[in-house]
């Protein structure tokens, strides 16, 4: 069966990131080394609570403050945080193709409020989806199995419906258990490929 939809991964499939972007610019609010920074943000429990919901972003600042010693206001931390991405134009290209297909598309991605609400500034390529998962909104992360539930009722598919690219093993293991149609994506010219065998573009 051909897929009906394809559900793509945000970081590293459509936008790169980078968070030691953040600890070069915090610096200059913190007495911290760059590395305890680092260790502070990026893939953290304190960043895993921020993108399973259980902490507001009110919250989540104020953790990270109290850690790292920031001594700026949300005003100053918001933008040094969210700004941590590059497009991957050779995907982004890729969904722009896929659209002109009449091809549904969804985001589903482990991210946070201020990552969203900065790629939504800042890349319009992001407002053309049929629909988002987000981790932070459904209170569960990838792999767990509830939230590839949601991508299952959000899109109204299952089993091999499901185009699912995903870079990271762990997460499209659970996609390939649920019946998905699944990408291990690790570079574009590969992915473009393997959409091709699959008859989508």
């Amino acid at each position: 069966m051909k897929p009906q939809v394809v559900v793509f991964d945000l970081g590293k499939v459509l936008l790169d990131f980078d968070y030691s972007k953040v600890a070069g610019r915090m610096l200059q609010f913190c007495s911290l080394p760059r590395d305890e920074i680092i260790k502070a943000v990026n893939q953290s429990p304190l960043l895993h609570r921020y993108e399973t919901g259980l902490l507001t972003t009110q919250q989540f600042f104020d953790e990270v403050r109290n850690v790292s010693k920031f001594t700026g206001e949300f005003a100053h931390f918001e933008p040094i945080f969210a700004d941590i991405f590059t497009p991957i134009l050779e995907m982004i290209d890729l969904h722009t193709r896929l659209r002109k297909r009449d091809i549904p598309t969804y985001i589903f991605s482990n991210t946070n409020e201020m990552a969203v609400r900065h790629i939504r500034a800042t890349y319009p390529f992001f407002e053309n989806f049929t629909g988002y998962v987000f981790s932070y909104q459904h209170r569960a992360m990838k792999p767990e199995p509830a939230i590839y539930e949601v991508v299952e009722r959000i899109t109204g598919r299952g089993g091999k419906e499901i185009l699912y690219i995903d870079d990271r093993q762990e997460n499209v293991e659970q996609g390939n258990a649920r019946g998905w149609t699944s990408i291990l994506h690790q570079a574009p010219k590969e992915t473009i490929k393997q959409i091709q065998l699959l008859g989508l573009l």
